[in-house]
């Protein structure tokens, strides 16, 4: 596959509305992760794991029917959704941590955490894209064809 391809399929009408549902999935999520984080005092771990749990459940329905438009039933596309979510979670949120708790080591706990949270979240979104796009709700061969001769079609 070409490049100019890829960035087209990656930079497309989908990465619009998967990041429209990303805005609702992040009010819903964040909104509890913050508060329990810093109104209950729950810890890093706990809070930001509701936060995917939640959303994780809003963002497989939202995106399947709506960005990816996928009707299909299978237990495999469900089974995929739920370890790439792991797989983005434990890998945004530790790296994000490890990071900003080494470059704000003079910060407050409290300030470190928030910090991290929120790098964790830009991580997340940018790996569970790409694997939502092209692992859990890939497309078919023959529509990925279809719409890339429609796309340059469109371009002429």
């Amino acid at each position: 596959m070409k490049f100019g391809v890829f960035v087209r399929q990656v930079f497309d009408k989908k990465l619009l509305k998967f990041l429209i549902v990303g805005i609702i999935n992040t009010i819903v999520g964040s909104g509890l992760m913050f508060l329990l984080y810093n109104c209950f005092n729950v810890p890093y771990w706990p809070s930001s794991a509701c936060n995917y749990v939640a959303g994780g459940i809003c963002s497989y329905f939202l995106n399947k029917y709506y960005t990816f438009n996928n009707h299909k039933k299978s237990f495999k596309e469900i089974l995929y959704f739920i370890i790439l979510i792991i797989l983005c979670y434990f890998i945004a949120y530790v790296s994000a941590k490890k990071i900003i708790y080494m470059i704000f080591s003079n910060y407050s706990e409290k300030t470190k955490g928030n910090i991290a949270l929120v790098c964790g979240m830009i991580i997340y979104t940018g790996l569970n894209y790409l694997g939502q796009r092209f692992i859990v709700f890939k497309e078919s061969k023959n529509t990925e064809e279809v719409n890339t001769h429609e796309e340059v079609k469109n371009e002429r």
